[in-house]
């Protein structure tokens, strides 16, 4: 870990600003959308290299820009009105604003972004429209292959592929039950982000069938109707029937559809989706309905029939497969696969046969992203978090004797953007003392160019002091990263009252060292407000390997709940937290946690903040909820001992909770349930519908819903 993270010390916002210019204070709608909007840092928005030159791109909206990675050339490429005459004789809506992110490099000289149902291909250098798809207007999970001469979509639950002027209608299916092409498969556990799989060479798009005609029903009122209309979603509640997904191929030539032949159960988990480079030849990661046994095969594309098993993974908590195969572009019979069996998030060297040729990363740290192959096939480019749990730096190892080169000294949080020869990359990065700093370096870590040093946004504001730091968790051994923001005008010999934010479930970790610390302006809107704010990311959180995440394995909740309890002590140890005014608020996962420490250690806490909670795990979808506590049949204990609706007789103190009306992630029936069970013990729990929001309160909307929680803490915690 670096020496020059002192995280365990004050890390003390703005220290040498003259007193006169930090006065102001947030209002609720600045800690709201200002951390996105006009107090966010500044930034360059779509960064890319544009193919086969030394120049990268970006765009302010109204135009695209190009500058020199050494050099300061910065020239605009193409404006929006410059792009609209070509759209307008070719008879295609004109667009508002150049797309900030949604832009590709096809070549050169062209770009292809989306707007409305149209797929555009625009030459800047010719300052012409190239061609362009047009798509039915109610297409959705748009797919262009990757020679962009032809694309898939859907249209409600069939595919359709158009190429040239041909639009063809693969699937047929009139029963709405069967979805082909929908990336919703598997609840995206799993990685799942797609549905819809071209082949290099787009002879073949692969996709996703999935038959849920036998799950369950669950129903969601949709308002503003008279009479309010009911909706019907296929939701897959724990221990009960699971959708049955299959995997077709079809061939353009052809025009014929196989379905891979992956047999029984039918109820298993289709993952990693990837095409062999040069072959006919599909892999497919099966995973069993228990999550604890992996097969990664290989299918004949053309007949559907398997072609040899690589390997399996086995494990008897669970595995959890997350990334397709990445195939060497040289030796295209090489590949590198992700997986924590040994505890930690490594990358590993594979060949066809399934032989594992090198285990290329290793220690007690993760990969947490794979980014690619150098052009030679000789080096792979990866995010980690060797340097610390608390950022991610970009690395690339040598798959002939596995040296690793740390390619972004600089601390903090990076996001970067390689070039194509991979000797290059725009590093953009923050840390707790520089809110956004763009640089361009190159493969040795040297650098080549300071593009942007973004100035404090938050100058003139009257900043709470910030700390990070570690205590021990529950086990006594395993450090626990912590953030505690401290009141304004903060004195060590006052108490004040404190809230936990918390989260604690796996896939998530809040405590991190870029801009903030990881932390919402809310959280120091608070701390202006009078309130020190504590967040502690404990056991089952993200990034720290599978025996950290998976203590929660079917009593999701317990471990967690020891190393909350933990960072109360911290608090109270520190002297100044009023112990008699401690508050708790989180969401979804966090929502959970908030509300079973209000019942678990009833009177810890005065006030408590849960939105869209999961208050019975019986009652969460299948692939989430099987994996952390097994089927309610399998681990009847476990559902007993983490569920809330058989504890409101132990809640003391006001608690709050928030649900969106149309929320399929965590139904509605939860709070609805746990509410039903509250009036049985005489307690009053508060609930707060959003009947427009699903699992959780976007736009302009959350700005009320911030403002409603502050208030809630405002009257009851003071």
């Amino acid at each position: 870990m670096k020496k020059k993270l002192l995280i365990s010390v004050l890390c003390i916002f703005f220290a040498f600003s003259p007193i006169f210019a930090q006065q102001k204070l947030f209002s609720i709608k600045d800690a709201t959308i200002g951390q996105f909007r006009h107090l966010a840092p500044e930034n360059l928005y779509g960064l890319q290299w544009r193919t086969e030159t030394d120049f990268y791109t970006y765009s302010d909206g109204t135009a695209l820009s190009q500058n020199h990675f050494a050099k300061n050339q910065e020239t605009t490429l193409i404006n929006a009105s410059e792009i609209n005459s070509a759209l307008k004789i070719a008879g295609i809506p004109e667009i508002s604003f150049f797309p900030y992110y949604d832009y590709t490099w096809v070549n050169k000289d062209v770009i292809r972004f989306q707007s409305e149902n149209f797929i555009i291909f625009y030459n800047i250098t010719q300052k012409k429209l190239e061609k362009n798809f047009r798509l039915d207007e109610n297409a959705a999970n748009v797919t262009i292959g990757p020679l962009n001469n032809a694309v898939a979509f859907t249209i409600e639950n069939n595919l359709f592929v158009s190429k040239g002027n041909e639009i063809v209608q693969i699937t047929a299916d009139q029963n709405k039950g069967i979805v082909n092409g929908d990336a919703y498969v598997h609840r995206q556990e799993f990685g799942i982000n797609k549905g819809i799989f071209w082949s290099p060479d787009e002879k073949f798009v692969a996709f996703y069938r999935k038959d849920e005609t036998m799950v369950t029903e669950y129903p969601i009122i949709k308002l503003h109707h008279t009479p309010a209309d009911v909706q019907m979603i296929k939701y897959p509640m724990a221990g009960a029937k699971s959708e049955e997904v299959t995997l077709g191929v079809y061939e353009l030539s052809t025009k014929n559809t196989v379905f891979m032949q992956t047999g029984s159960p039918k109820e298993q988990y289709l993952t990693a989706i990837t095409w062999h480079p040069a072959q006919a030849v599909i892999y497919i990661g099966l995973l069993n309905r228990e999550q604890n046994h992996l097969s990664l095969r290989a299918y004949n594309a053309i007949n559907g029939q398997e072609v040899k098993l690589l390997f399996e993974e086995k494990n008897p908590i669970y595995v959890e497969p997350e990334n397709p195969m990445f195939f060497n572009p040289v030796a295209k019979e090489q590949f590198v696969w992700l997986s924590e069996k040994d505890g930690f998030n490594h990358l590993y060297l594979y060949d066809t046969s399934g032989k594992q040729l090198a285990q290329l990363t290793s220690g007690n740290w993760m990969v947490t992203e794979f980014l690619g192959f150098d052009p030679k096939g000789q080096n792979v480019y990866f995010y980690a978090t060797k340097e610390s749990p608390l950022e991610n730096h970009l690395y690339s190892v040598n798959i002939g004797n596995n040296k690793i080169t740390h390619l972004t000294p600089n601390i903090g949080v990076h996001q970067v953007v390689l070039n194509e020869t991979k000797n290059k990359f725009i590093d953009v990065y923050s840390n707790i003392n520089e809110p956004n700093s763009i640089i361009i370096a190159d493969n040795n870590a040297k650098k080549l160019k300071d593009v942007l040093l973004a100035a404090n946004p938050l100058i003139d504001y009257n900043m709470p002091k910030m700390e990070l730091g570690t205590i021990k968790a529950a086990d006594g051994k395993t450090d626990l990263h912590y953030r505690l923001i401290k009141p304004i005008n903060f004195d060590a010999t006052k108490k004040y009252p404190a809230i936990v934010y918390v989260y604690g479930g796996p896939h998530a970790q809040l405590v991190t060292n870029n801009w903030l610390g990881g932390a919402r302006l809310w959280d120091f809107y608070m701390a202006q407000n009078g309130y020190v704010v504590f967040t502690v990311d404990n056991r089952g959180s993200a990034n720290r390997g599978f025996a950290f995440e998976s203590v929660i394995h079917r009593k999701v909740g317990q471990n967690e709940m020891l190393d909350q309890m933990k960072g109360i002590d911290f608090l109270k140890n520190t002297g100044f937290v009023d112990m008699e005014k401690i508050g708790i608020h989180g969401w979804s996962f966090g929502g959970f946690m908030t509300t079973s420490l209000m019942l678990n250690y009833a009177g810890t806490f005065k006030v408590g903040v849960a939105g869209g909670p999961v208050m019975d795990w019986k009652y969460y979808e299948i692939m989430y909820g099987e994996r952390y506590m097994d089927t309610p049949e399998e681990n009847p204990e476990g559902y007993e001992l983490t569920s809330c609706l058989n504890k409101t007789d132990s809640l003391k103190g006001d608690l709050f909770l928030i649900h969106g009306l149309v929320d399929p992630v965590v139904v509605p029936q939860h709070s609805l349930e746990f509410q039903n069970e509250c009036v049985k013990t005489m307690k009053y729990p508060k609930l707060f519908f959003y009947g427009d929001h699903e699992h959780n309160v976007r736009g302009m909307d959350r700005v009320h819903l911030l403002d409603m929680i502050s208030n809630y803490f405002f009257e009851n915690l003071k």
